[in-house]
């Protein structure tokens, strides 16, 4: 039922997804030089992806290897699997987002009226998020269909014998796969779409005084490039890691659910493993469904002209909703006459249920204190943009001190959520929780999307010479994109915690049951220090290279403002492609380090120090990549929005131009490679990181090289 559950799904998202593209793609794409810019963005981020892709694939091939070879040839596949799983949904999601974008521009220049314009730009946005979802549950059937016969009797007598380790290493390969995939789309389109970004602003907002995606500024294009290479792609093959590790670690989990008490205990069946094997990748595919009508109502109601936050916050509330409520019938059919008493079950068939309840509502709620700290609507983000009057450096300082303020609130529903999910389920129940939380991820996807989507609208709109009209009913449609890409990133941050503690309670648990993380040993407390320190430098790294990128991008403006005739007064034409191919090359120079960090620091950690220095590594890289990544994304969210707040007119005597407008440029440009490259890619380092130590935690064990040479000396 429930394999037949899933293909129902999936049939109906892509099927979803190719109607709301072709619905997009039929609609007119306005003038001449509407369509001629669009074409620009639209080429621009195919090449870039394609040259990322090729050196991708360079490295994937070698790991690819290495897996086959040194660990199992069906381990390798699984991570073949894995990146075509991931690949996919960045494609598509990508096109829709670049054939929408100009679409949305005509919409609102045609039509005038904002619900008609807040439609395409979901409807464009959707295509990614029900790919994501799609693929996301494909690749886990996939994976269970393909090794089903290795799930059977003979792994209730041997635990530790090759249908064992190949269920669960095969698992997580398909996640590592997914993980590199997202891995080089965050750091390589973060790097990109920032250096762009930050070229275009300081250039042609402090220095040449000129209005947001102005066509005489070089790097407009490469701006909005930048948005869907980053913001749609990097997003898309980003949640969609998130969200096959999820159900992967609560599949793993389910397989291998109380381990050493089970089979020392109780008789268990195979019936029962296959039940609480199946179940999360059964949910996910009712949160598809769910978020399917969730989308079909929408699109098809009538929509606000004042608010389009009103409509996208309708979407999560009925996608989640549907979700609660099919869920819980799913639940009791599944479970019905299973012994909960034996799998630690604390509160019988609700169980489960009430684990991914508490997903669900963790998951909004973090989303709900991101828009508090970072939307224009609320004081936080409205104190900083009054703060700008007193210059860039009380405004920086002002959204560093936020920054850090903000990660409480979200860290302390992270923690209620684990207590609640571990003492209904254990740590089943807790890798539950974030199948939960992602359950309605078409859902959060698609408005997530919808931000760059409707951004490349006003864009076109002012780099096409539109009516004001126009750009502004795009800057409304915008505004809302603003505040969902920052709850967005909450989201992410929040389910990429829960589906990492998923996997290290694999690493911890199932490679050996029995270990313990003593805080007393000495590579424990090396691993947390270690771990912690990682993050750091890994942010460091992505920092750097993005001021590097961005210092290149505003020599090349400045140059073409003083080298191209009349280019100031609009006469001269600026060289779009050569801003395009800085950030091209800038983050195909700058991506390859940090994204293997986290690889190399596991593997050669589990080579040198052994398994229980690598769990503390995790332990500590995760604990600090949480708090950073919530840091970035809040501190860089609230710059942007303070930002756009003076632009609106919300400071009085303030506006574009002013002292106060340049002050609160200069702290957007320094939260954009918090909340765009650093914050993301923070997510995808752990996730990648606990997917590592399971598949090579076979080629280390407790006796390390540091205890061999100390044997030998």
């Amino acid at each position: 039922m429930v394999i037949v559950l899933c293909i129902t799904a999936i049939i109906l998202a892509l099927f979803a997804a190719f109607y709301n593209f072709r619905t997009v793609k039929l609609k007119p794409d306005g003038t001449a030089e509407m369509h001629a810019i669009a074409l620009r963005i639209q080429s621009g981020a195919i090449v870039f992806l394609k040259r990322e892709y090729s050196t991708l694939i360079k490295v994937a091939a070698i790991v690819w290897i290495l897996i086959s070879a040194f660990i199992h040839p069906y381990v390798g596949a699984a991570f073949l699997i894995g990146l075509v799983v991931s690949t996919c949904p960045c494609w598509f999601g990508m096109i829709s987002a670049t054939t929408g974008n100009v679409r949305v521009t005509e919409e609102a220049r045609v039509s005038k009226k904002l619900s008609n314009t807040v439609c395409i730009a979901i409807q464009a946005a959707s295509v990614m998020g029900l790919s994501v979802g799609a693929f996301s549950i494909l690749g886990c059937i996939l994976i269970y269909i393909i090794f089903y016969n290795h799930l059977n009797g003979a792994m209730l007598t041997n635990w530790f014998g090759f249908e064992f380790q190949m269920f669960r290493l095969v698992g997580t390969a398909l996640a590592v796969g997914c993980s590199f995939i997202a891995m080089f789309a965050r750091i390589g389109g973060g790097i990109f779409t920032k250096a762009a970004d930050m070229g275009a602003d300081l250039v042609g907002k402090v220095i040449e005084n000129l209005p947001e995606d102005d066509a005489r500024n070089p790097a407009t294009i490469a701006d909005n490039v930048g948005d869907c290479v980053g913001d749609v792609a990097g997003l898309g093959s980003d949640i969609c890691e998130s969200y096959v590790s999820a159900i992967m670690a609560a599949v793993l989990l389910g397989v291998f659910f109380s381990l050493d008490a089970i089979v020392s205990t109780f008789p268990v069946t195979l019936n029962e493993i296959k039940t609480l094997c199946l179940y999360p990748i059964g949910v996910s595919a009712l949160g598809l469904i769910s978020c399917i009508l969730a989308m079909s109502y929408v699109i098809t109601s009538k929509m606000s002209d004042e608010n389009p936050q009103k409509d996208l916050n309708k979407l999560t509330t009925i996608s989640a909703t549907l979700i609660a409520v099919s869920t819980l019938v799913f639940t009791a059919y599944t479970f019905k006459g299973f012994d909960f008493d034996k799998f630690g079950f604390n509160y019988g068939i609700l169980s489960p249920w009430i684990c991914l309840l508490s997903g669900i509502i963790s998951g909004i709620a973090i989303g709900k204190i991101t828009e508090y700290y970072t939307s224009a609507d609320y004081s936080p983000t409205q104190k900083l943009a009054f703060a700008c009057k007193q210059g860039p450096a009380v405004n920086v300082v002002g959204g560093i001190a936020l920054g850090m303020k903000s990660c409480f609130a979200p860290s302390l529903v992270l923690f209620l959520a684990l207590e609640i999910s571990n003492s209904s389920a254990g740590h089943y129940g807790v890798a539950m929780a974030a199948v939960g939380m992602l359950s309605f991820v078409a859902t959060t996807v698609t408005i997530d999307t919808y931000g760059p989507i409707s951004d490349n609208a006003g864009g076109i709109a002012e780099m096409a010479h539109l009516e004001p009209a126009v750009r502004a009913i795009t800057d409304k449609a915008d505004a809302a994109g603003n505040t969902t890409a920052a709850i967005g990133k909450g989201f992410a941050i929040g389910s990429a915690s829960f589906a990492t503690l998923g996997m290290i309670m694999n690493y911890v648990g199932t490679y050996n049951p029995d270990m313990v993380l003593n805080i007393l040993n000495i590579h424990v407390l090396g691993g947390l220090i270690v771990g912690g320190a990682l993050t750091f430098y890994f942010s460091g790294l992505l920092f750097d290279e993005v001021s590097k990128a961005a210092g290149s991008m505003v020599q090349e403006v400045k140059r073409q403002f003083d080298t191209i005739a009349g280019l100031r007064e609009g006469k001269g034409v600026p060289l779009y492609d050569q801003c395009i191919k800085i950030s091209t090359e800038a983050s195909l120079k700058g991506m390859t380090v940090p994204s293997t960090l986290g690889i190399i620091a596991v593997v050669v950690g589990g080579f040198v120090f052994g398994q229980d220095f690598v769990g503390a590594l995790l332990m500590g890289a995760t604990v600090t990549a949480i708090q950073l990544a919530l840091y970035c994304g809040n501190a860089g969210g609230t710059w942007d929005n303070a930002k756009k707040f003076i632009e609106s007119g919300g400071v009085p005597d303030e506006g574009k131009g002013t002292f106060a407008h340049q002050a609160a440029v200069v702290g957007d440009t320094v939260g954009d490679p918090h909340k765009d490259t650093v914050g993301p890619s923070l997510d995808i380092m752990i996730k990648i990181m606990a997917n590592i130590s399971v598949i090579t935690s076979g080629l280390y064990g407790a006796h390390n090289l540091i205890h061999f040479l100390a044997e030998i000396f």
